[in-house]
């Protein structure tokens, strides 16, 4: 039976990014025992956030991956750093309050300036580049984006440029768009560049980082933690104080054990990129003179960017039933070229995807388990991960460091399992999406 990691390593296979990133670093399957501070279970961004916090604070940390480094969302995923969660600040209020929803809007800028602080601290070339446009495809949806762009900076200070319908020439060469709002604050990079990097620093700071080391157990016994692990070398231990489940869609396939309730909250959505070959720089330019990343404000939405080495790497199609496309890379040029017929001369070089976890109401889902307070974890980013993860890896840190008034701002927010059990949720979830595909057509 094919599983969600075989799916990934497939799809994986014709990456851009894995093609434009050499890994450099491999870090060895766990043998033996160790003990340590803090385990972490999961190499992706959240991970490697944890790690270099927590040894920052002199804690003695080991990194669990069951895969490579990187290999999940975290080094495949579109590149947009955004502000923001993937669910609407509304959510946020209704739950919580308009003080504490604010105080999280705040977080995630932070989450942006992360990536910045640390690219500058680690010498990581990851190809930042600033800017954010959020585009509506009709006349209705640039209105409703406009009252959204107006209550942020009302009510979050959040100051974001207005384009008209007439601006639109001057932001992009597409005749698909009837108005948006620039961000300055967001905007994207190279996640597996990023992703790498960030594994580099932790390893100089002494995190033990292990590779193709699956946790099979987790048991505890007078306060301490012990973890099991398996790989081609036989089977691993490692005792720890405390320990942080961030393996995300993953986890719940590669050791369901661990927190079986988790699961119920989240589901794999399979997400899909194609990246154009190279173009000519005045004619990349000319498609986004900002140079900026792009996203439509679709319920299923279409995603963009140019890329350092001038292509057009465009991301759209989903799948909520984890079947994918059979010729990924037509299917995403048909996409691409929606919203620029201008490139029907242009083929595909590369196409790849892979899955995130979505929770019910689109926001993160962070906590402790109720049974093992001194378990963490961190799931459910919903496709909006890239920034917010680095930013949950610290606030997980700060609470097992002992001040958790920030990680516990994320923490009260409440979640709910998807309907219909684990049979019926995956059926309910598509015939919900292809309301949502109708919505946005009509």
């Amino acid at each position: 039976m094919s599983t969600l990691l075989d799916t990934d390593r497939k799809l994986a296979q014709d990456s851009y990014y894995a093609a434009s990133a050499p890994r450099m670093q491999a870090f060895a399957p766990l043998q033996g025992q160790l003990s340590c501070d803090v385990a972490i279970v999961g190499g992706g961004l959240a991970g490697l956030s944890a790690a270099l916090e927590l040894a920052e604070q002199g804690m003695s940390v080991a990194l669990l991956e069951a895969g490579q480094i990187g290999g999940g969302a975290s080094g495949r995923n579109g590149g947009q750093a955004l502000a923001g969660l993937a669910c609407d600040q509304a959510s946020i209020e209704a739950q919580v309050g308009l003080g504490e929803s604010q105080r999280i809007w705040a977080m995630s800028l932070e989450a942006i300036q992360l990536i910045r602080q640390r690219c500058q601290r680690f010498a990581i070339d990851c190809e930042w580049q600033d800017g954010y446009l959020s585009l509506a495809t009709s006349p209705r949806k640039a209105r409703e984006l406009q009252h959204w762009a107006d209550t942020m900076a009302r009510d979050y200070g959040h100051q974001q440029r207005w384009l008209s319908a007439a601006d639109m020439p001057d932001w992009i060469a597409s005749e698909r768009f009837h108005g948006g709002v620039y961000d300055s604050a967001s905007g994207h990079l190279h996640p597996l560049k990023y992703c790498l990097g960030l594994a580099k620093a932790a390893a100089e700071m002494k995190v033990a980082m292990f590779e193709h080391s699956a946790v099979t157990g987790l048991q505890s016994k007078q306060g301490r933690l012990t973890l099991t692990t398996q790989s081609s070398l036989g089977a691993g231990q490692v005792k720890a104080q405390q320990v942080l489940l961030a393996g995300n869609v993953y986890l719940p396939e590669i050791a369901p054990h661990l927190a079986p309730h988790l699961s119920a909250r989240i589901m794999p959505v399979g997400t899909y990129i194609a990246c154009t070959e190279a173009l000519p720089e005045a004619r990349l330019r000319a498609l986004i003179p900002s140079r900026a990343a792009v996203c439509d404000t679709n319920f299923v939405l279409d995603y963009f960017r140019p890329t350092a080495d001038q292509r057009l790497l465009y991301g759209g199609r989903v799948s909520y039933s984890t079947l994918s496309p059979r010729d990924l890379k037509a299917s995403m040029r048909e996409r691409m070229l929606l919203s620029f017929p201008q490139l029907k001369d242009l083929q595909m070089q590369y196409g790849w995807g892979g899955f995130v976890d979505i929770s019910m109401n689109r926001a993160p889902d962070f906590g402790r388990l109720a049974q093992l307070p001194q378990v963490y974890y961190l799931q459910g980013f919903s496709g909006h991960g890239l920034a917010l993860t680095g930013l949950a890896g610290k606030l997980v840190a700060e609470a097992m460091a002992g001040d958790a008034s920030r990680f516990d701002s994320f923490a009260r927010l409440q979640h709910r399992p998807f309907p219909g059990g684990r049979m019926m949720r995956m059926p309910a979830l598509v015939l919900g999406m292809a309301y949502y595909r109708l919505r946005d057509m009509f």
